[in-house]
């Protein structure tokens, strides 16, 4: 595992916490030899996370659509920043670049791109781990909706096992390392064809 994909809030939040967190893990994945590859942006906890790899000496690079560039949201100090023409462009090229993906806190594009991932993953188009580091709690009512969903047979249990959850970067990244995907099963039931 090379890269790393974060994704998170373009805000701060409104706990410390937050912000404490983007940067530990920022500094975690650096720390692990690795590469953070992210939104490109210097705002919230996107910058948190890039100023924290960055300032642990590791390499960033980041996505950034021509829309929010000219809004003057780029971090100027990354590794790399590749500007592309659209949100679809950015999720496509930031999974190319990665080899796993943590989603910290954040709003609703935090969520789409994390459930993007993980469905991409349970399809079979790709075999790499996702999870959430589940900052102060942040996570836990959605985590008990996906355990809903599993219940409820929405979401098979080896599916919802595909989403690894850490309140802690380095225990998550060291959960990554030791992840293996399922052999993704057929969809539908014989009896349902």
């Amino acid at each position: 595992m090379k890269s790393i994909c974060v994704f998170c809030g373009s805000s701060m939040g409104a706990k410390p916490a937050y912000r404490e967190a983007a940067v530990a893990t920022g500094t975690a994945i650096a720390r692990s030899g690795r590469r953070l590859v992210y939104g490109g942006a210097k705002v919230g906890l996107m910058g948190a996370v890039a100023d924290g790899a960055l300032a642990a000496g590791g390499e960033v690079v980041g996505v950034l659509p021509l829309s929010l560039q000219e809004k003057e949201l780029a971090h100027a100090g990354l590794s790399e920043l590749h500007i592309v023409a659209s949100m679809h462009e950015r999720k496509a090229m930031m999974a190319d670049f990665s080899d796993g993906f943590i989603a910290l806190p954040g709003g609703a594009g935090t969520l789409e791109e994390l459930f993007e991932i993980w469905t991409w993953g349970q399809l079979g188009y790709h075999r790499k781990p996702c999870g959430f580091l589940n900052v102060d709690g942040f996570y836990d009512g959605l985590l008990s909706f996906l355990d809903l969903q599993r219940d409820e047979e929405f979401v098979k249990p080896v599916m919802r096992d595909m989403v690894l959850v850490a309140s802690d970067p380095a225990e998550l990244i060291a959960r990554f390392e030791r992840y293996e995907p399922p052999a993704t099963p057929k969809w539908i039931k014989r009896d349902e064809t």
